[in-house]
């Protein structure tokens, strides 16, 4: 048996589908209590404010960028999202432009997204969105090497564009909604982590179905188990149909019953999204917003 296979084998991780969906039902039937300003203002935190659009260009992705500067003169009381997500060609951009602190360069790369690519063109794309200014990026896990039980090409292509990072944080996209299974979420998940992603993130928003609660449990549950067995803390992030701030508050529901409130962080919890921010912040303030 392989390292990959132990390390799947291992794993006791619950993954049947009606079971992982009635753990689901469960665990977010009350999450209406975590429906409060509080909590608003912390998912608004920890929003990865994005935009993947053909029609972005240079001005576009400016403008974009100087929306959140101005929102920390213009909502000075509330804090501003955790990062701008771009792709990987616009990261000079946000960071010539960006001029707040704590928030982050997020690019799209690695052959996003459909990691369909030569594995030097993946490599070269990370590094130079990093060279660019990129302080995190986001790359997708090779779906087809996992269907085909590649699990050593697979995690040699994260280990790879992570180390080509050179300490830029490596978000590494399931695609979940690709995976017809619970199990084959949970092989993701434990594959990448292994592949020292920094973060398990549910989906692209491109191709297939975005996130889902049910895909969120079993990486939350894939997560703990890491930390329990390596001692190394793995952040999650939500991406792609996150719609509503009652959708992104169930998100914050698992992530706090199964992680702890530990991982409510900047650093270890995230929300792809562009326009979640305004309907939270609408919860906020109290008005309709369109300020993003």
């Amino acid at each position: 048996m392989d390292k990959y296979q132990e390390a799947l084998s291992s794993s006791a991780v619950l993954s049947n589908d009606e079971a992982v969906k009635e753990e689901v039902r469960k665990l977010t039937a009350d999450s209406s209590r975590y429906e409060t300003e509080e909590v608003y203002r912390f998912l608004l935190s920890s929003i990865d404010l994005t935009t993947l659009s053909s029609e972005d260009s240079q001005r576009s992705v400016a403008a974009f960028t100087q929306r959140v500067n101005d929102f920390d003169n213009d909502h000075p009381d509330i804090k501003n999202v955790a990062a701008i997500c771009v792709y990987s060609n616009f990261a000079e951009v946000v960071k010539t432009t960006l001029d707040v602190e704590g928030v982050d360069i997020a690019v799209v790369a690695g052959g996003f997204p459909s990691s369909q690519t030569f594995l030097s063109v993946k490599v070269a794309d990370v590094a130079l969105a990093v060279a660019d200014g990129a302080t995190e990026v986001d790359v997708v896990i090779n779906v087809g090497m996992l269907l085909d039980g590649n699990y050593e090409d697979l995690t040699d292509e994260l280990i790879e564009m992570k180390h080509n990072a050179r300490g830029a944080k490596m978000k590494v996209i399931l695609e979940t909604g690709a995976l017809l299974s619970f199990e084959m979420i949970k092989k993701a998940a434990i594959l990448a982590m292994y592949s020292e992603a920094d973060f398990i993130k549910t989906s692209t928003g491109k191709i297939y179905p975005g996130a889902s609660l049910e895909a969120a449990w079993v990486m939350c549950k894939c997560i703990r188990e890491y930390y329990e067995r390596t001692g190394r803390k793995v952040g999650f992030k939500a991406a792609g149909g996150v719609r509503t701030p009652e959708d992104a508050v169930k998100y914050y529901t698992i992530v706090k019953e199964i992680l702890g409130d530990e991982w409510l962080t900047h650093d270890l919890f995230r929300i792809g999204a562009s326009s979640l921010a305004n309907a939270i912040l609408g919860k906020i303030t109290g008005n309709e917003e369109k300020y993003f």
